[in-house]
Protein backbone atom coordinates (compact mmCIF):
# COMPACT_ATOMS: atom_id res chain seq x y z
CA UNK A 1 0.00 0.00 0.00
CA UNK A 2 1.32 3.46 -0.91
CA UNK A 3 2.47 5.73 1.90
CA UNK A 4 -0.36 8.01 2.96
CA UNK A 5 0.28 11.76 3.17
CA UNK A 6 0.83 13.51 6.46
CA UNK A 7 -1.23 16.63 7.30
CA UNK A 8 1.72 18.80 6.21
CA UNK A 9 1.80 17.15 2.77
CA UNK A 10 -1.90 17.62 2.01
CA UNK A 11 -1.93 20.99 0.27
CA UNK A 12 0.38 20.22 -2.65
CA UNK A 13 -1.20 16.84 -3.27
CA UNK A 14 -4.66 18.41 -3.31
CA UNK A 15 -3.49 21.12 -5.70
CA UNK A 16 -2.07 18.47 -8.02
CA UNK A 17 -5.31 16.47 -7.89
CA UNK A 18 -7.39 19.57 -8.60
CA UNK A 19 -5.26 20.49 -11.62
CA UNK A 20 -5.62 16.97 -13.01
CA UNK A 21 -9.37 16.92 -12.45
CA UNK A 22 -9.89 20.27 -14.18
CA UNK A 23 -7.93 19.05 -17.21
CA UNK A 24 -10.35 16.14 -17.81
CA UNK A 25 -13.00 18.11 -19.71
CA UNK A 26 -14.35 21.63 -20.31
CA UNK A 27 -17.26 20.80 -17.98
CA UNK A 28 -14.90 19.76 -15.17
CA UNK A 29 -12.89 22.95 -15.75
CA UNK A 30 -15.98 25.16 -15.46
CA UNK A 31 -16.97 23.41 -12.21
CA UNK A 32 -13.53 23.86 -10.68
CA UNK A 33 -12.84 27.40 -11.85
CA UNK A 34 -15.35 29.59 -10.05
CA UNK A 35 -12.88 32.48 -9.85
CA UNK A 36 -13.09 33.14 -13.58
CA UNK A 37 -16.89 33.36 -13.42
CA UNK A 38 -16.80 35.83 -10.53
CA UNK A 39 -14.18 37.94 -12.31
CA UNK A 40 -16.48 38.07 -15.33
CA UNK A 41 -19.41 39.16 -13.15
CA UNK A 42 -17.35 41.90 -11.54
CA UNK A 43 -16.32 43.22 -14.97
CA UNK A 44 -19.88 43.54 -16.29
CA UNK A 45 -21.08 47.12 -16.84
CA UNK A 46 -24.08 48.29 -14.86
CA UNK A 47 -27.48 46.94 -15.93
CA UNK A 48 -25.99 44.37 -18.33
CA UNK A 49 -27.85 41.78 -16.25
CA UNK A 50 -31.33 42.15 -14.73
CA UNK A 51 -31.09 43.37 -11.14
CA UNK A 52 -33.19 41.12 -8.96
CA UNK A 53 -34.35 41.57 -5.36
CA UNK A 54 -31.74 40.95 -2.64
CA UNK A 55 -32.17 37.31 -1.65
CA UNK A 56 -29.91 34.44 -0.65
CA UNK A 57 -28.40 32.89 -3.77
CA UNK A 58 -26.22 29.80 -4.18
CA UNK A 59 -23.44 31.81 -5.82
CA UNK A 60 -22.03 28.67 -7.48
CA UNK A 61 -25.12 27.19 -9.09
CA UNK A 62 -23.69 24.55 -11.42
CA UNK A 63 -25.10 21.09 -12.16
CA UNK A 64 -22.95 19.30 -9.58
CA UNK A 65 -24.36 21.46 -6.81
CA UNK A 66 -27.90 20.17 -7.32
CA UNK A 67 -29.22 16.81 -6.23
CA UNK A 68 -31.63 14.78 -4.07
CA UNK A 69 -31.64 15.74 -0.38
CA UNK A 70 -33.45 14.10 2.52
CA UNK A 71 -35.38 16.06 5.13
CA UNK A 72 -35.64 15.21 8.81
CA UNK A 73 -39.21 14.03 8.22
CA UNK A 74 -38.12 11.47 5.64
CA UNK A 75 -39.14 13.54 2.62
CA UNK A 76 -36.93 13.60 -0.45
CA UNK A 77 -36.55 16.60 -2.75
CA UNK A 78 -34.27 17.82 -5.50
CA UNK A 79 -32.59 20.93 -4.09
CA UNK A 80 -29.42 23.00 -4.14
CA UNK A 81 -26.79 21.19 -2.07
CA UNK A 82 -23.71 23.43 -1.78
CA UNK A 83 -23.51 26.83 -0.08
CA UNK A 84 -19.83 27.71 0.29
CA UNK A 85 -20.40 30.75 -1.95
CA UNK A 86 -23.91 31.57 -0.75
CA UNK A 87 -24.54 35.32 -0.31
CA UNK A 88 -27.35 37.83 -0.46
CA UNK A 89 -27.12 38.92 -4.06
CA UNK A 90 -28.68 39.09 -7.49
CA UNK A 91 -30.65 35.91 -8.37
CA UNK A 92 -29.67 36.45 -12.03
CA UNK A 93 -26.15 35.33 -11.07
CA UNK A 94 -27.44 31.85 -10.23
CA UNK A 95 -29.25 31.69 -13.56
CA UNK A 96 -26.19 32.66 -15.59
CA UNK A 97 -24.00 30.19 -13.69
CA UNK A 98 -26.54 27.40 -14.30
CA UNK A 99 -26.82 28.36 -17.97
CA UNK A 100 -23.03 28.19 -18.36
CA UNK A 101 -22.96 24.77 -16.71
CA UNK A 102 -25.76 23.45 -18.93
CA UNK A 103 -24.17 24.84 -22.09
CA UNK A 104 -20.81 23.30 -21.18
CA UNK A 105 -22.44 19.94 -20.48
CA UNK A 106 -24.16 20.13 -23.88
CA UNK A 107 -20.84 20.79 -25.61
CA UNK A 108 -19.27 17.91 -23.70
CA UNK A 109 -22.10 15.70 -24.94
CA UNK A 110 -21.44 16.77 -28.56
CA UNK A 111 -24.93 18.23 -28.88
CA UNK A 112 -25.54 20.72 -31.71
CA UNK A 113 -25.70 24.42 -30.89
CA UNK A 114 -29.42 24.55 -31.60
CA UNK A 115 -29.97 22.21 -28.64
CA UNK A 116 -28.03 24.58 -26.37
CA UNK A 117 -30.23 27.45 -27.54
CA UNK A 118 -33.34 25.39 -26.83
CA UNK A 119 -32.01 24.53 -23.36
CA UNK A 120 -31.60 28.20 -22.45
CA UNK A 121 -35.13 28.95 -23.62
CA UNK A 122 -36.62 26.11 -21.59
CA UNK A 123 -34.45 27.00 -18.61
CA UNK A 124 -36.16 30.36 -18.25
CA UNK A 125 -39.60 28.76 -18.64
CA UNK A 126 -38.86 26.23 -15.90
CA UNK A 127 -37.56 28.94 -13.59
CA UNK A 128 -40.70 31.05 -14.10
CA UNK A 129 -43.00 28.09 -13.28
CA UNK A 130 -41.67 28.14 -9.70
CA UNK A 131 -43.16 31.61 -9.16
CA UNK A 132 -46.74 30.73 -10.06
CA UNK A 133 -49.28 30.75 -7.21
CA UNK A 134 -49.99 27.37 -5.65
CA UNK A 135 -53.28 26.82 -7.47
CA UNK A 136 -51.58 27.47 -10.82
CA UNK A 137 -48.40 25.54 -10.13
CA UNK A 138 -47.48 23.19 -12.93
CA UNK A 139 -46.09 19.79 -12.03
CA UNK A 140 -43.05 19.53 -14.24
CA UNK A 141 -42.29 15.99 -15.41
CA UNK A 142 -38.90 14.81 -14.21
CA UNK A 143 -36.39 14.17 -17.00
CA UNK A 144 -34.66 10.79 -17.16
CA UNK A 145 -31.48 11.93 -15.40
CA UNK A 146 -33.50 13.35 -12.47
CA UNK A 147 -35.75 10.27 -12.27
CA UNK A 148 -32.67 8.08 -12.09
CA UNK A 149 -31.10 10.19 -9.32
CA UNK A 150 -34.29 10.29 -7.25
CA UNK A 151 -34.91 6.57 -7.69
CA UNK A 152 -31.36 5.81 -6.58
CA UNK A 153 -31.72 8.10 -3.56
CA UNK A 154 -35.02 6.55 -2.47
CA UNK A 155 -33.51 3.07 -2.45
CA UNK A 156 -30.37 3.91 -0.49
CA UNK A 157 -29.84 2.85 3.10
CA UNK A 158 -27.06 3.22 5.65
CA UNK A 159 -25.54 0.02 4.25
CA UNK A 160 -25.27 1.56 0.76
CA UNK A 161 -23.83 4.78 2.20
CA UNK A 162 -21.23 2.84 4.17
CA UNK A 163 -20.36 0.64 1.21
CA UNK A 164 -19.97 3.65 -1.07
CA UNK A 165 -17.96 5.78 1.34
CA UNK A 166 -16.05 3.14 3.28
CA UNK A 167 -16.03 0.14 0.93
CA UNK A 168 -17.19 -2.00 3.85
CA UNK A 169 -19.85 -1.90 6.55
CA UNK A 170 -17.51 -2.37 9.50
CA UNK A 171 -17.34 0.74 11.70
CA UNK A 172 -14.07 2.08 10.34
CA UNK A 173 -12.94 4.66 7.79
CA UNK A 174 -10.33 2.95 5.59
CA UNK A 175 -7.34 5.11 4.72
CA UNK A 176 -6.58 5.43 1.01
CA UNK A 177 -7.30 7.69 -1.95
CA UNK A 178 -10.29 9.47 -0.39
CA UNK A 179 -9.44 9.37 3.32
CA UNK A 180 -6.12 10.44 4.84
CA UNK A 181 -4.75 10.28 8.40
CA UNK A 182 -5.24 13.20 10.78
CA UNK A 183 -3.01 14.60 13.50
CA UNK A 184 -3.41 14.14 17.26
CA UNK A 185 -4.49 17.78 17.51
CA UNK A 186 -7.22 17.21 14.92
CA UNK A 187 -8.39 14.02 16.67
CA UNK A 188 -8.73 15.84 19.99
CA UNK A 189 -10.55 18.79 18.39
CA UNK A 190 -13.02 16.41 16.72
CA UNK A 191 -13.63 14.57 20.00
CA UNK A 192 -14.25 17.90 21.79
CA UNK A 193 -16.63 19.06 19.06
CA UNK A 194 -18.64 15.84 19.17
CA UNK A 195 -18.96 16.13 22.96
CA UNK A 196 -20.98 19.38 22.76
CA UNK A 197 -24.70 19.84 23.27
CA UNK A 198 -24.94 21.47 19.84
CA UNK A 199 -23.62 18.34 18.16
CA UNK A 200 -25.96 16.12 20.18
CA UNK A 201 -28.89 18.30 19.14
CA UNK A 202 -27.86 18.08 15.47
CA UNK A 203 -27.47 14.30 15.44
CA UNK A 204 -30.66 13.54 17.37
CA UNK A 205 -32.94 15.69 15.22
CA UNK A 206 -34.08 12.63 13.30
CA UNK A 207 -37.33 11.47 14.88
CA UNK A 208 -36.14 7.88 15.15
CA UNK A 209 -33.26 8.77 17.48
CA UNK A 210 -33.27 9.11 21.24
CA UNK A 211 -32.38 12.54 22.61
CA UNK A 212 -30.31 10.72 25.22
CA UNK A 213 -28.12 8.88 22.71
CA UNK A 214 -24.49 8.79 23.80
CA UNK A 215 -22.26 9.97 20.98
CA UNK A 216 -18.98 8.16 20.47
CA UNK A 217 -16.34 9.01 17.87
CA UNK A 218 -15.65 5.66 16.20
CA UNK A 219 -13.25 6.94 13.57
CA UNK A 220 -12.26 10.14 11.77
CA UNK A 221 -10.19 11.06 8.73
CA UNK A 222 -9.27 13.93 6.48
CA UNK A 223 -11.72 13.80 3.57
CA UNK A 224 -10.38 14.37 0.07
CA UNK A 225 -13.52 15.53 -1.69
CA UNK A 226 -14.04 17.53 -4.86
CA UNK A 227 -11.93 20.52 -5.85
CA UNK A 228 -12.69 22.57 -2.76
CA UNK A 229 -10.45 20.87 -0.19
CA UNK A 230 -7.32 22.81 -1.09
CA UNK A 231 -5.54 22.94 2.24
CA UNK A 232 -8.83 23.58 4.01
CA UNK A 233 -10.23 21.68 6.94
CA UNK A 234 -12.41 18.80 5.72
CA UNK A 235 -13.15 15.69 7.75
CA UNK A 236 -15.35 12.62 7.75
CA UNK A 237 -16.37 11.51 11.24
CA UNK A 238 -18.07 8.20 12.00
CA UNK A 239 -20.20 8.52 15.13
CA UNK A 240 -21.69 5.69 17.15
CA UNK A 241 -25.11 6.30 18.71
CA UNK A 242 -25.46 3.05 20.62
CA UNK A 243 -27.33 -0.15 19.75
CA UNK A 244 -25.26 -0.59 16.59
CA UNK A 245 -26.44 2.66 15.01
CA UNK A 246 -23.98 4.96 13.25
CA UNK A 247 -24.02 8.27 11.43
CA UNK A 248 -21.58 10.01 9.14
CA UNK A 249 -20.65 13.62 9.87
CA UNK A 250 -19.12 15.98 7.33
CA UNK A 251 -16.98 18.81 8.76
CA UNK A 252 -15.94 21.51 6.31
CA UNK A 253 -14.10 24.79 6.73
CA UNK A 254 -16.04 27.91 5.76
CA UNK A 255 -14.00 30.50 3.89
CA UNK A 256 -14.62 34.02 2.66
CA UNK A 257 -17.06 34.02 -0.24
CA UNK A 258 -15.70 35.30 -3.53
CA UNK A 259 -19.11 35.36 -5.19
CA UNK A 260 -20.65 38.76 -5.93
CA UNK A 261 -23.09 40.11 -3.34
CA UNK A 262 -25.06 43.31 -3.00
CA UNK A 263 -22.84 45.86 -1.21
CA UNK A 264 -25.47 46.80 1.38
CA UNK A 265 -26.51 43.20 2.12
CA UNK A 266 -26.77 42.33 5.81
CA UNK A 267 -25.11 38.93 6.19
CA UNK A 268 -23.40 37.18 9.11
CA UNK A 269 -19.73 38.19 9.28
CA UNK A 270 -18.81 34.69 10.44
CA UNK A 271 -18.44 32.61 7.27
CA UNK A 272 -19.80 29.45 8.86
CA UNK A 273 -22.96 31.27 9.94
CA UNK A 274 -23.25 32.77 6.46
CA UNK A 275 -23.10 29.32 4.84
CA UNK A 276 -25.71 27.90 7.20
CA UNK A 277 -28.00 30.91 6.71
CA UNK A 278 -27.79 30.42 2.95
CA UNK A 279 -28.58 26.72 3.30
CA UNK A 280 -31.62 27.34 5.49
CA UNK A 281 -33.07 29.87 3.08
CA UNK A 282 -32.34 27.99 -0.15
CA UNK A 283 -32.61 24.30 0.82
CA UNK A 284 -34.43 23.76 4.11
CA UNK A 285 -33.99 19.98 3.84
CA UNK A 286 -30.23 20.45 4.20
CA UNK A 287 -30.20 23.67 6.20
CA UNK A 288 -32.01 22.10 9.13
CA UNK A 289 -29.24 19.50 9.38
CA UNK A 290 -26.34 21.98 9.21
CA UNK A 291 -24.60 23.63 12.15
CA UNK A 292 -22.02 26.47 12.33
CA UNK A 293 -19.17 25.93 14.80
CA UNK A 294 -15.59 26.93 15.65
CA UNK A 295 -12.84 24.36 15.17
CA UNK A 296 -9.08 24.82 15.61
CA UNK A 297 -9.61 28.56 15.56
CA UNK A 298 -11.53 28.54 12.28
CA UNK A 299 -15.18 28.67 11.28
CA UNK A 300 -16.63 25.37 10.09
CA UNK A 301 -20.04 24.02 9.24
CA UNK A 302 -21.09 20.54 10.28
CA UNK A 303 -23.78 18.39 8.70
CA UNK A 304 -24.90 14.82 8.94
CA UNK A 305 -24.86 13.00 5.62
CA UNK A 306 -27.94 10.87 5.04
CA UNK A 307 -27.97 7.94 2.60
CA UNK A 308 -30.40 9.77 0.31
CA UNK A 309 -28.07 12.75 -0.24
CA UNK A 310 -26.69 12.44 -3.74
CA UNK A 311 -24.91 14.68 -6.20
CA UNK A 312 -26.62 14.96 -9.58
CA UNK A 313 -24.22 13.29 -12.01
CA UNK A 314 -24.72 14.24 -15.64
CA UNK A 315 -21.99 12.60 -17.66
CA UNK A 316 -23.83 13.02 -20.94
CA UNK A 317 -26.97 14.81 -22.05
CA UNK A 318 -29.17 13.38 -24.78
CA UNK A 319 -30.92 15.43 -27.45
CA UNK A 320 -34.31 14.24 -26.18
CA UNK A 321 -33.70 15.07 -22.51
CA UNK A 322 -31.59 18.24 -22.79
CA UNK A 323 -34.41 20.79 -22.82
CA UNK A 324 -36.49 19.07 -20.12
CA UNK A 325 -33.40 18.72 -17.90
CA UNK A 326 -32.63 22.43 -18.24
CA UNK A 327 -36.26 23.33 -17.48
CA UNK A 328 -36.52 21.10 -14.42
CA UNK A 329 -33.21 22.11 -12.84
CA UNK A 330 -34.00 25.79 -13.35
CA UNK A 331 -37.36 25.09 -11.68
CA UNK A 332 -35.47 23.70 -8.65
CA UNK A 333 -33.41 26.89 -8.47
CA UNK A 334 -36.55 28.96 -8.99
CA UNK A 335 -38.25 27.28 -6.01
CA UNK A 336 -35.25 28.17 -3.82
CA UNK A 337 -35.48 31.80 -4.94
CA UNK A 338 -39.27 32.12 -4.96
CA UNK A 339 -39.69 31.02 -1.33
CA UNK A 340 -37.78 34.16 -0.35
CA UNK A 341 -40.06 36.58 -2.23
CA UNK A 342 -43.67 37.63 -1.79
CA UNK A 343 -45.96 37.22 -4.79
CA UNK A 344 -45.69 40.78 -6.15
CA UNK A 345 -41.90 40.82 -5.84
CA UNK A 346 -41.67 37.48 -7.59
CA UNK A 347 -43.92 38.55 -10.47
CA UNK A 348 -41.96 41.77 -10.94
CA UNK A 349 -38.73 39.78 -11.04
CA UNK A 350 -40.04 37.36 -13.68
CA UNK A 351 -41.14 40.33 -15.83
CA UNK A 352 -37.63 41.76 -15.58
CA UNK A 353 -36.14 38.50 -16.80
CA UNK A 354 -38.52 38.40 -19.79
CA UNK A 355 -38.17 42.07 -20.74
CA UNK A 356 -36.34 41.65 -24.07
CA UNK A 357 -37.84 38.26 -24.89
CA UNK A 358 -40.49 37.66 -27.57
CA UNK A 359 -41.81 34.95 -29.87
CA UNK A 360 -39.28 35.80 -32.57
CA UNK A 361 -36.34 35.57 -30.14
CA UNK A 362 -37.30 33.55 -27.03
CA UNK A 363 -33.88 33.85 -25.37
CA UNK A 364 -33.29 37.25 -23.70
CA UNK A 365 -30.20 39.02 -25.00
CA UNK A 366 -28.68 39.34 -21.52
CA UNK A 367 -28.69 35.54 -21.09
CA UNK A 368 -27.55 34.59 -24.58
CA UNK A 369 -24.69 37.08 -24.74
CA UNK A 370 -23.58 36.17 -21.19
CA UNK A 371 -23.34 32.49 -22.12
CA UNK A 372 -21.53 33.27 -25.39
CA UNK A 373 -18.91 35.36 -23.59
CA UNK A 374 -18.43 32.84 -20.81
CA UNK A 375 -18.19 29.80 -23.10
CA UNK A 376 -15.60 31.57 -25.25
CA UNK A 377 -13.45 32.69 -22.32
CA UNK A 378 -13.65 29.36 -20.49
CA UNK A 379 -12.86 27.37 -23.63
CA UNK A 380 -9.61 29.24 -24.23
CA UNK A 381 -8.72 29.13 -20.53
CA UNK A 382 -9.38 25.39 -20.44
CA UNK A 383 -7.05 24.74 -23.36
CA UNK A 384 -4.34 26.86 -21.75
CA UNK A 385 -4.86 25.00 -18.46
CA UNK A 386 -4.39 21.69 -20.29
CA UNK A 387 -1.24 22.96 -22.01
CA UNK A 388 0.29 24.11 -18.73
CA UNK A 389 -0.72 20.87 -17.04
CA UNK A 390 0.92 18.80 -19.80
CA UNK A 391 4.10 20.87 -19.50
CA UNK A 392 4.20 20.29 -15.72
CA UNK A 393 3.76 16.56 -16.23
CA UNK A 394 6.57 16.49 -18.79
CA UNK A 395 8.91 18.39 -16.43
CA UNK A 396 7.99 16.05 -13.59
CA UNK A 397 8.76 12.99 -15.73
CA UNK A 398 12.17 14.46 -16.56
CA UNK A 399 12.84 15.03 -12.85
CA UNK A 400 12.66 18.83 -13.13
CA UNK A 401 10.87 21.13 -10.70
Amino acid sequence: MATLPTPKQRRQLLLDRREAKMARSPHAYVRGNTAQYYEWLQAQPGHSLPEGPPIWICGDCHLGNLGPLAGLDGSLEMQIRDFDQSVIGNPAHDLVRLALSLATAARGSSLPGVVTARMLQHMLDGYAFAFLPGELQLVLPRPAVVKSAMRGAEQRSWKELATERFLETRPIIPMGRNFWPISKEEKKAIADLCDTSDMRSLVTRLKSRSKKAKLEVIDAAYWVKGCSSLGLLRYAVLLGLGDGEYCLIDIKEAVQATSVHYPDASMPRDNAKRVVAGARHLSPALGERTLPQRFLGKGIFVRELLPQDLKLEIDELSVDDAASTASYLAYVVGCAHARQMDWSTGMHWIKQLQMDRDAADPIPGWLWHSVLQLIASHESSYLEHCRQYALRLARSERGLT
